[in-house]
């Protein structure tokens, strides 16, 4: 017959071989590109047209010309405030709020339609009513989106908000600020959905596909939500993790039971 020692030695040690295999998970690949080779990619402008004026969009708009005074006029009003929420909080910037009609109000040229319209579309509209009325001489319109914004969430390090300066930015690089997919999430079947024009429209890219590099998709536009869903092995392992971690916490009682029961002996 085993010495007491021997005997906790054995249980302490089967106990921890069973909760070393019971939480133990076997990690994946976790690349992109997958089927990517050595080659040069050419880039179709095509992929990189300007974000469309939706509803709700807010716009920064200054107008110049060679008489400042003359200008002034129109940008009285393109400090109004407006809340913009961004990756650490909320910030305050002045612009134009396309309304629910699609339209903007300026001064002195009014109601101008935006919604459906490129930035360089808009800025060619209000150019040309400025010099239809001669109220300026050789104006310069200059428009920036002040809420561009992208939504990434999911199975990621650090779902987010992502502000965008710059009015530019990849999916990668979203992903990137969002800390990357992690090995739970499914590269092949990232979901993106995207407004355009009144309508949602909903996307399926594979991130390990070479195609992705030169589709439409490369870039995000404003208010794009990237959603990365889990895969097979992270629904497993959650259903696994269900079943055995109250066969693991039963078992330690059990164990315990058997050590308190030795020890007084």
């Amino acid at each position: 017959m085993l010495p007491l020692r021997k005997k906790l030695q054995f249980i302490i040690f089967t106990s921890l071989i069973i909760v070393q295999f019971s939480s133990c998970v076997s990690t994946e690949k976790a690349s992109y590109f997958s089927n990517v080779t050595n080659s040069t990619i050419d880039i179709d402008k095509e992929n990189e047209k300007e974000p469309i004026i939706q509803k709700n969009d807010i716009l920064s708009i200054y107008i110049s010309s060679l008489s400042p005074e003359a200008s002034a006029v129109f940008n009285t009003t393109n400090t109004q405030a407006t809340s913009t929420s961004t990756t650490t909080g909320s910030t305050s910037a002045g612009g134009y709020l396309v309304n629910t009609e699609g339209s903007i109000q300026l001064p002195i040229l009014g109601n101008i339609k935006a919604e459906g319209l490129t930035k360089k579309q808009l800025k060619a509209s209000i150019t040309n009513l400025i010099n239809e009325k001669k109220l300026l001489i050789d104006p310069i319109v200059t428009i920036r989106h002040l809420n561009y914004e992208v939504t990434v969430i999911g199975e990621v390090g650090k779902p987010t908000v992502i502000n965008v300066p710059n009015e530019k930015i990849s999916l990668l690089k979203a992903l990137g600020i969002a800390g990357d997919i992690t090995i739970y999430g499914k590269k092949e079947n990232v979901l993106l959905i995207r407004e355009v024009e009144g309508k949602r429209i909903i996307n399926r890219i594979d991130l390990n596909s070479k195609d992705f590099l030169t589709s439409p998709y490369y870039y995000l536009q404003p208010n794009d939500v990237v959603y990365i869903e889990a895969n097979e092995r992270k629904v497993k392992n959650a259903n696994r993790n269900q079943q055995i971690l109250p066969a693991i916490l039963s078992s330690l009682s059990i164990v315990a039971v058997v050590i308190s029961a030795l020890i007084r002996k």
